[in-house]
Formats: C-alpha cells, structure tokens, sequence
C-alpha cells in the first residue's frame, strides 16, 4: 500500500485532496498489484519560495525496476502539473518503503 506524503506553500491556491485522489488514481491505473494509497496533505506555513513536494513511498517488488519508476514518474507529473498553480514548482521522489515496514488495519 502506497504511502503518499504532500507538503506545499501554505498560502498557495490548490485542491490538495484532489492532488492525492489523482495520485492514487495514477498509481492504480500502472500497477494493479499497488493497493490503496495512504495520502497526507501537509501545508507548510513558511516556505522559501511557493512550492509543492510530493514524497511517494511503495512497496520494493520485482516489477518495480528503474523503467516501471521512471514511467510512473513521468505519469504522475503529467497528472498533477494541470492541478498545481502555473508558474509553481513540482517536486516529485518516489522511493521503497523500508524493510521492516508493516501496514494493516487495526481491531
């Protein structure tokens, strides 16, 4: 499962939760095997410079190699860029979630 993390500048005008929804949507659409992703939406009251950073974590799997990244790269920034302000920068990291991570619902 996914695990999204989106910090922007604060004072910008954006639907953050239409940013994640979009992201899942993307990821899904790449691999099937992906999951839900777990998304947070962090506004940043001081910033240097309007932003938005966007950190993706998955799983580490086979299919998951240099080109599947890149691809999937290429497909959120081509995603998200209509739905961050003009003129703004977007950031995009995706990276494997640890070893020893471990995610499940409770009760």
């Amino acid at each position: 499962m996914p695990q999204a993390d989106l910090h922007y500048s604060a004072g910008l005008s954006l639907d953050a939760l239409a940013i994640l929804a979009t992201l899942e949507s993307v990821i899904a659409a790449h691999d099937t095997s992906a999951g839900d992703c777990k998304g947070r939406a962090l506004p940043v009251r001081d910033t240097h410079h309007a932003h938005v950073l966007l950190r993706l974590r998955i799983l580490e799997k086979p299919h998951r190699d240099d080109a599947f990244l890149q691809a999937l790269l290429e497909k959120i920034r081509a995603a998200l860029s209509p739905l961050v302000p003009a003129g703004c920068v977007l950031s995009i990291e995706i990276g494997f979630l640890g070893r020893y991570y471990s995610s499940g619902l409770t009760g």
